[in-house]
């Protein structure tokens, strides 16, 4: 699977599972990945998006974390310098941080974080 399939099906599964967990629809991407015209690379870098912020925020404080980031990966991708530097960044600010490397893993890690009790997949 793709970095996108693996991340759009762990939406479709925050999608899911948010009525009985409402804490998952303030899950949302951060639209820095994917090639794209120079014209609105450049109007995204203007605009703020930064390279090497994680894909997903969760803006939720749980047992003392202020929010959740996540940097989505396919299960043999790896992460780049800037990457690992923005998430150690994160998680010297109060932020858990993470690589999880496909959807499965995304999905426990969020739903380790906010507490949802389910069979992990």
């Amino acid at each position: 699977m793709s970095e996108h399939t693996e991340q759009t099906t762990l939406i479709r599964m925050c999608d899911w599972n948010a009525r009985a967990h409402p804490d998952l629809s303030m899950l949302y991407a951060v639209p820095n990945g994917s090639e794209r015209h120079p014209a609105v690379a450049g109007k995204l870098k203007a605009e703020g998006v930064r390279r090497g912020v994680p894909d997903l925020c969760l803006p939720v404080a749980r047992d003392g974390y202020h929010g959740l980031y996540v940097e989505m990966k396919t299960v043999t991708g790896r992460t780049r310098p800037d990457q690992r530097d923005w998430i150690e960044r994160l998680q010297g600010q109060g932020y858990r941080a993470v690589v999880c490397r496909g959807w499965a893993a995304a999905w426990n890690e969020i739903a380790n974080y906010l507490d949802i009790r389910q069979e992990k997949f």
